[in-house]
């Protein structure tokens, strides 16, 4: 079985500050990257910023600014994000690094030996918002302007010298690759879309501009540089030092295992990407995720519109960890989701504080009064005790199963029940009444003790932090995390020392007026 595990975020477009949808992408690829690595994966994840385009030059014309220096600027307050979501990303790619140019010129020359490339004349509707041409019945009129049907964004009409890639030689290729590979493109109805938009026809793909300067120039034509998705999409392979072939980074971690984007960019994710790189004979990526989008009210968060969620606002207020676990939780992935401030207080409140917490409270206390802060003996399980604990053991291969066909909400499903199981085993089983009983006393803490270790082992990769402070009522660390020994009933053993924690989650004083 191969143990390495590669998963990227797009890489964000430092036009802006980041917003919620940023930080929604981010840690969901960082919750597969810790369940990868506690189940015991080799795991490189990558996230970063793309740096070049026309957008990103006419900020730093706005901003009376090198567009380097620009870039410098706000990719590092990405950067800083990912440190501010506590991300355990192994990488951060610049298209502005040399490694990335390098590896985009290699592909353009090879898609030109290949013969996929050729020069010719450009004219068409390009929004510089988006990056992206569209066709005339992708468009519509509104308030005067040409917009994007899709995305909303103005598009202006453009004629320029330019060369092309031969999309068009890929279309039955394609199709025949997405039949074949069926969970390529997920979920089932971003593959839909895919499939019925090749089967629409395929046209040849502008891939260099002249229009502007700020990009990474064509082999042996510098007044044009390459379109900025052939260069954006490349740095999933950049990152991992292609073309050198025999890099132990390549060699571990290509293919991919899984691209996650926002459904936004599907097509040029699963259209454009496995064109170019079946064009240049490289392997494709296991798997193209397109997830949905976090909505301020009904509509996407956009600069234009005004309606940015500031995930350090809510971070400020709330904390990380409950933001986490709500993004991940509360919203379907796969689907649009929102934040309700009010479903987050409702998280942090009955999941968090209630269910949890409160669970490793009580549990640990009564540990302290009736079994002098030790791992009691669990010689005298019950059908009771085992029942509950073999629900772990037993959901094993399918909670592996579901995480990797991405469905968090299976995951997350399980999680919540399982404390509800175990709040209302330890209140059946009232411990408090068995004190004449030793061995029934002990075997109900012991039971207890084991399901909190299990779902604290099963919630580390959604909220990390918390965990660690969790963890310390079994004097254990992350490094000593491993998913494979939820399944086993005799972790804990009888004597060792467990201890009292601090609150793990202060209930939100909610206004019900």
């Amino acid at each position: 079985m191969n143990k390495n595990y590669y998963i990227t975020t797009p890489i964000y477009y430092p036009s802006a500050k980041p917003h919620m949808g940023h930080a929604y992408t981010s840690i969901v690829a960082d919750f597969f990257a810790r369940f990868k690595r506690i189940d015991g994966f080799n795991v490189h994840f990558l996230t970063g910023t793309d740096e070049h385009g026309l957008k990103i030059q006419r900020a730093a014309e706005k901003n009376n600014t090198d567009p380097l220096l620009f870039c410098n600027e706000i990719s590092e307050t990405f950067r800083n994000l990912s440190k501010t979501l506590n991300l355990s990303n192994t990488d951060f790619i610049r298209t502005t690094e040399d490694r990335h140019k390098k590896t985009v010129q290699h592909i353009w020359s090879q898609l030109e030996k290949n013969g996929n490339i050729y020069l010719s004349k450009y004219s068409g509707w390009y929004s510089v918002s988006d990056e992206a041409f569209y066709s005339e019945d992708e468009i519509t009129d509104k308030e005067g302007n040409k917009i994007a049907i899709t995305s909303g964004s103005v598009v202006e009409w453009i004629e320029e010298e330019s060369y092309f890639f031969k999309l068009s030689n890929w279309e039955e290729k394609l199709l025949d690759y997405y039949d074949k590979n069926s969970d390529f493109i997920s979920p089932k109805s971003k593959k839909n879309e895919v499939v019925n938009f090749v089967k629409s026809g395929l046209k040849d793909l502008s891939i260099s501009r002249m229009a502007f300067s700020w990009g990474i120039k064509v082999p042996n034509n510098t007044k044009h540089v390459i379109y900025v998705w052939l260069d954006a999409l490349t740095n999933y392979i950049s990152a991992l030092n292609y073309p050198d072939t025999n890099d132990e980074l390549y060699k571990k971690y290509w293919p991919a295992s899984v691209h996650l984007i926002g459904k936004d960019i599907l097509r040029f994710h699963a259209v454009y990407w496995p064109a170019f790189l079946m064009a240049a004979n490289i392997p494709l990526p296991e798997k193209i995720f397109g997830h949905g989008w976090i909505l301020s009210g009904d509509e996407k968060m956009s600069k234009s519109k005004g309606n940015i969620l500031d995930p350090l606002d809510i971070i400020k207020i709330y904390g990380l960890d409950p933001l986490r676990y709500y993004l991940i939780k509360e919203v379907s992935f796969g689907n649009d989701g929102n934040i309700s401030i009010d479903k987050l207080e409702d998280c942090i409140n009955s999941d968090l504080a209630n269910n949890y917490g409160n669970l490793c409270q009580r549990v640990t206390a009564f540990a302290e009064k009736n079994c002098s802060m030790k791992i009691p003996s669990n010689k005298k399980l019950n059908n009771e005790d085992l029942k509950i604990l073999n629900k772990f053991t037993e959901n094993l291969p399918k909670l592996r199963n579901e995480i990797d066909k991405q469905n968090i909400n299976f995951y997350m499903d399980f999680i919540v029940n399982a404390l509800f199981e175990a709040n209302k085993y330890f209140n059946d089983q009232e411990p408090w009444k068995k004190k004449n009983d030793k061995m029934r006393l002990e075997a109900i803490v012991y039971t207890a003790l084991e399901i909190i270790r299990k779902i604290t082992i099963m919630l580390y990769p959604v909220i990390p932090d918390s965990i660690e402070k969790a963890l310390k009522i079994f004097n254990l660390k992350p490094a000593d995390i491993v998913f494979e020994t939820i399944a086993a009933h005799n972790y804990l053993k009888t004597g060792d020392d467990i201890n009292k924690i601090s609150i793990l989650f202060k209930k939100i004083e909610k206004n019900n007026d």
